[in-house]
């Protein structure tokens, strides 16, 4: 048996495989951020076709914190209940899934999130300033808002809960020099950058127990000039690795590229080569012992096996591929190992942005 397809545990979590469905704005909550009948839906056909984990896509911990329309959210208790309803069908499906937890900071949506948007710094584009600089009060309610969001996932019965830190939302901005110039104990050297990554995994760490896997999603880079670089990526997740993480996930990107139009340097590029992470994934594992989830660019079955054989990572992300594919490892898993029909254009993505959420127009035409 191939060692994608080994059970392993992560915490008190067990997996029934090494594939991990990577997180992604699914465009199917409620206006208020609830979870729909389509959207759980989605989930239970991830389990369905065998996907080790699923983790959602990025939930907002705080109203202030949305980044998009019709993103699912976990502010308020009021969305207990379609979060339990989530998680039950995914277990009766015989899947495991985690709550993302996000903060959109700068890149929050003000139409949608009724504030100005906050960050590290005040963000200088081409168009003009945007958002403004956390006051230390501000900072501390964004990490009880994680707290508490993550209470609400135990409460409602996800496996796990990753921390959203990459792709230029809250916690990723702080950890970035593109994003953060501040003078004061967040800003300037690595391990105040990383302050405010830290203490919201501390807060999470109180809230959930000792046993139940905490997760974040990291930048490998930021491909933005001036911004987050591999090297000091490996210094954060050894930061990560000493505040008890349980595993990291490694993507690129910000999805302020996606919104200048450099899709490239976002976390959803229309390159073709294969594994966009390879060379960081192994200065990640050549100095640090937290298991690594690997996402960008893996479509092929063999190219997945091959990063783990090699130890160049310890679970397989997809994403993009599982829009076309639901059933993708199934497939594996039964012997057809051809590839992913998914040819990373995005158009699933942009479908989204109108309605109906996130689909693989190519099978609808």
């Amino acid at each position: 048996m191939s060692k994608l397809f080994e059970p392993t545990t992560i915490g008190n979590m067990q997996l029934k495989n090494r594939f991990v469905r990577s997180a992604m704005w699914f465009g199917l909550a409620g206006d208020d951020g609830a979870c729909t009948p389509e959207l759980i839906q989605t989930m239970v056909g991830l389990a369905e076709g065998e996907v080790g984990l699923i983790i959602t896509g990025h939930a907002y911990v705080h109203k202030g914190g949305q980044a998009g329309h019709w993103q699912m959210g976990c502010h308020d208790d009021g969305l207990l209940a379609g979060l339990g309803e989530m998680t039950e069908a995914v277990h009766a499906a015989g899947g495991a899934i985690s709550l993302q937890l996000a903060h959109g900071g700068l890149l929050a949506e003000p139409e949608l999130s009724g504030a100005e948007p906050l960050g590290p710094s005040i963000l200088q584009t081409e168009n003009g300033a945007v958002g403004r600089a956390m006051a230390l009060g501000e900072i501390e309610q964004a990490i009880e808002a994680f707290a508490a969001a993550a209470a609400r996932a135990v409460q409602a019965g996800f496996d796990a809960v990753q921390v959203h830190a990459a792709h230029g939302y809250l916690l990723s901005e702080f950890l970035s020099p593109y994003f953060n110039v501040r003078t004061d104990a967040y800003g300037g050297s690595i391990e105040n950058r990383a302050r405010l990554p830290l203490q919201v995994i501390q807060a999470v760490r109180e809230t959930v127990g000792d046993d139940y896997p905490v997760l974040v999603k990291l930048n490998s880079e930021d491909l933005l000039d001036g911004g987050l670089s591999v090297e000091e990526m490996v210094q954060i997740a050894a930061l990560l690795q000493g505040a008890g993480v349980d595993a990291i996930e490694l993507s690129g990107g910000t999805t302020l590229a996606l919104r200048m139009g450099e899709i490239e340097r976002s976390w959803g590029p229309t390159q073709k080569a294969p594994v966009y992470y390879r060379e960081a994934a192994k200065k990640y594992k050549a100095q640090i012992d937290v298991p690594l989830m690997l996402v960008g660019g893996i479509r092929s079955f063999e190219t997945a096996e091959e990063l783990v054989e090699s130890g160049t990572a310890d679970y397989i992300s997809l994403c993009r591929p599982l829009v076309r594919e639901p059933g993708l490892v199934r497939r594996w898993r039964e012997g057809d190992r051809r590839p992913a029909d998914c040819i990373s254009d995005n158009a699933c993505g942009w479908a989204a942005t109108k309605g109906g959420g996130v689909r693989c127009v190519h099978l609808e035409s």
